[in-house]
């Protein structure tokens, strides 16, 4: 049986800091290609987001993340950087941006964006400079390594976007290692300098007045500088239903390496105690991923720590992926998200195609009950689907390569629908670069404001309830054993104790609890109660005060 290494023995730790404004928060997320054009190109742009933000002020949200918008050839979308630094034209300039953080600051949202550090686009002036000689200032910066005698590459890594995670370059006759396209070739975190110019390149958006990073695909930071070969394992699909070649290996060698806390999370928190309330969420996945999340989050360098365990798991596997993350948190904290624009929509994922509309009112609702910080994805406010793409609408690199058994990432990605009947959805006046689709289009937020029984509404309702319960923002979680079908759980602090309770499936549930008081007054609950039994329809919902031992 293969051992990953079981935890990360960390000394020493660094501190909590003072003000935890993210323990407990919902964070938006914003994809800023599908968010709101404001220039009539058909994409989306810093401008457009500023003009939204009353939308998601208005939800009851704390904070905005922001999907990459640096300077970038968008081999990714914006996941190869070429310049940390610099606003991408597309998007708008740097002076948009401080508008935009100006103008969430005022409507009381905080600002965190994406930062991309463990590899950058083939474009950057450090890839420049490092790939034209052995011996330049910067030729240790990204990993190199020689070919076998054969000409193979160094190792059997795999990039998770298909073929080898090495590219030749005949200018060094070496190969460089490239973890996702090979137009991004990954940073050598064991170079200290690289360390130092990446916590500079954070340090830049600090000052402008940001609140926090989610550092992007960081647990490939580091690598073995041994280069060792990854063991199999039985093939497995990905969060987009494919089997492909890089879930056929453990990421033993080339992820999650222990040395990452030391090397890049600890500088960079040290750099950033100097801007006071700031948070680093860092996206942690692969097998190790829950108890990576604790170490991290626990002195490790990260705040909080992001798990993808969620974003493909089924309604009824949400218990167990929880308590293994509670088991091994610790002083940890964890960020959950059941859609973001890499993953199918939870509505579609957990509804399939036209899912039921008490199942898209739930869905925000025990997301945004579960213990932790979350991640809220444009859109998940309206219920909005996996848009069905053709081949030839799509523009994932990841779609393209492993289509038909997956799709890729696009069916996520289409543009917010904010008027029903304007053209696009109201998301531009051009030629948006994914279509909307009508089935999203006729979920749009002018119609929704509307519908005192919309998913919008009720989402709004809930999460302006939930900034009031303590509980649900800071308290412990436990589940209780309820029924099939059936998701309940207390949530405590010193202060308050509610219970939480979900049916997850399409028929009525009951079940009784010794331990509920009363109504806790959530406006959005469907539930009924007679005394110490619960009635809960279709995907109903409901909560109760509890007494302190139950």
């Amino acid at each position: 049986m293969l051992e990953f290494e079981p935890s990360i023995h960390l000394s020493p730790k660094v501190g909590k800091r003072d003000d935890l404004w993210w323990k407990g928060a919902i964070i938006y997320q914003i994809y800023p290609r599908s968010f709101a054009d404001s220039d009539g190109d058909g994409i989306g742009d810093l401008p457009g987001i500023t003009a939204r933000l009353d939308h998601v002020a208005g939800l009851g949200v704390d904070a905005i993340w922001i999907s990459p918008f640096m300077r970038s050839p968008q081999a990714d979308y914006g996941y190869d950087v070429s310049d940390y630094r610099d606003v991408d034209p597309m998007f708008g300039t740097l002076a948009d941006f401080d508008r935009l953080v100006e103008r969430a600051h005022a409507l009381d949202l905080k600002v965190m964006i994406d930062f991309v550090p463990s590899h950058t686009s083939i474009e950057h002036r450090w890839f420049r400079e490092s790939r034209a000689s052995r011996d330049n200032p910067k030729a240790d910066w990204y990993v190199w390594a020689d070919p076998k005698e054969d000409g193979t590459p160094p190792n059997n890594w795999l990039s998770v976007f298909g073929g080898a995670a090495w590219e030749f370059d005949t200018g060094r006759g070496q190969y460089y290692l490239h973890n996702f396209l090979r137009q991004q070739p990954d940073l050598n975190f064991h170079n200290p300098e690289v360390i130092e110019a990446l916590t500079e390149e954070a340090r830049f958006w600090f000052e402008r007045g940001i609140d926090g990073f989610r550092i992007d695909a960081i647990d490939f930071g580091v690598h073995d500088p041994e280069l060792r070969d990854n063991p199999p394992r039985p093939p497995q699909r990905d969060q987009h239903g494919a089997t492909t070649p890089f879930n056929m290996q453990y990421q033993l060698w080339n992820k999650a390496r222990p040395e990452l806390c030391e090397k890049f999370f600890k500088p960079v928190f040290r750099m950033s105690e100097a801007y006071g309330a700031v948070c680093l969420l860092g996206e942690i996945s692969g097998d190790t991923s829950l108890q990576r999340m604790a170490d991290y989050s626990s002195g490790g360098g990260l705040d909080m720590a992001y798990s993808f365990q969620l974003l493909s798991c089924t309604l009824a596997e949400v218990r167990q992926h929880v308590e293994e993350a509670e088991a091994c948190l610790g002083d940890g904290w964890a960020c959950w998200a059941f859609s973001n624009h890499d993953c199918f929509r939870s509505a579609t994922r957990f509804g399939g195609r036209n899912p039921d509309d008490r199942l898209r009112r739930m869905i925000p609702q025990l997301l945004c009950s579960l213990r932790g910080s979350i991640c809220f994805y444009q859109g998940e406010e309206l219920g909005l689907e996996e848009t069905e793409l053709t081949y030839e609408q799509l523009q994932d690199p990841v779609g393209k390569t492993f289509w038909p058994a997956s799709k890729g990432r696009d069916g996520c990605r289409t543009p917010m629908p904010w008027q029903t009947q304007a053209e696009h959805g109201g998301f531009t006046s051009g030629t948006p670069w994914l279509p909307v689709g009508p089935v999203n289009q006729a979920l749009a937020v002018d119609r929704q404001d509307g519908d005192p029984d919309s998913v919008l509404n009720a989402t709004r309702a809930f999460l302006h309830w939930r900034k009031r319960q303590e509980a649900l923002r800071t308290g412990d979680m436990a589940f209780v054993d309820a029924g099939e079908g059936l998701l309940v759980f207390s949530r405590r602090t010193a202060a308050q104790s509610l219970l939480c309770a979900f049916n997850i499936t399409d028929s009525e549930r009951q079940f009784e609890l010794d331990a509920i008081e009363g109504d806790a007054g959530c406006p959005t609950a469907t539930g009924e109660r007679a005394g110490h039994r619960v009635t809960l329809p279709a995907y109903g919902v409901f909560f109760a005060t509890i007494t302190d031992a139950s």
